[in-house]
């Protein structure tokens, strides 16, 4: 069998050789599952070159991760430009899910292992996105008399469920990302529109209602 020949890059041109690399090994093996000896191999390059343009393992997986984290971000940025809480949704889940049928392998590198400390991840961008939903819902919440205090709160159950289709979805592929994303909103904006404002548990109902009958607790 015949070794491929190496073909002369330019440093630059090689770092970016290398993070396309690196990202698919990481989606298909994770941080501890992946080797530079792989990585290397699959560059056709030695692992002394790896080194010196990232330093080792971890500083690879840094660049990746920053990068997939900026292609996100960036993503869903535009959505909060929408001028109905809806069409923000909308636009938010679209992109979301836009990012994981164009950009697979990166996602699959965000929402597998990462090393311990690791600063950029899929967390990270959830988080900014729920702080930029926060906003909207405080304003929300304040003019249909609920407590604003709950809104990071909320803000944060949304997100975090868009985030969860959207890694079953990864796998499954079925229905289309458009008809995902309506079936998302749906769920999540006409639940908004049907809050209480004071939320308890059937359980806890129950017990107020046995007290009310008896009037003993």
């Amino acid at each position: 069998m015949t070794t491929p020949r190496r073909v002369r890059m330019t440093a630059p041109q090689r770092r970016e050789q290398l993070i396309g690399v690196a990202r698919q090994v990481f989606a298909e093996r994770g941080y501890q599952g992946a080797a530079i000896e792989e990585i290397a191999d699959r560059a056709n390059v030695s692992k002394p070159v790896v080194y010196q343009h990232f330093g080792g393992k971890e500083g690879l997986y840094a660049v990746v991760v920053d990068r997939e984290v900026q292609r996100l971000t960036g993503a869903i940025a535009g959505s909060f430009d929408a001028v109905h809480p809806r069409l923000v949704a909308e636009s938010a889940a679209e992109a979301f899910l836009s990012y994981i049928e164009e950009h697979e392998d990166g996602f699959r590198v965000l929402v597998r292992d990462a090393p311990v400390g690791a600063s950029g991840t899929l967390a990270s961008v959830l988080d900014d996105v729920a702080v930029r939903a926060e906003r909207l819902l405080v304003d929300e919440f304040g003019e249909r008399g609920f407590d604003e205090n709950t809104a990071p709160m909320y803000a944060r159950m949304l997100v975090g469920a868009v985030a969860l289709v959207g890694e079953w979805w990864l796998e499954v592929r079925e229905p289309a990302r458009e008809v995902v994303a309506a079936h998302v909103v749906n769920l999540l904006w006409n639940g908004l529109r049907h809050l209480e404002q004071t939320p308890t548990s059937l359980r806890n109902q129950a017990a107020v209602r046995r007290i009310d009958r008896t009037g003993s607790a």
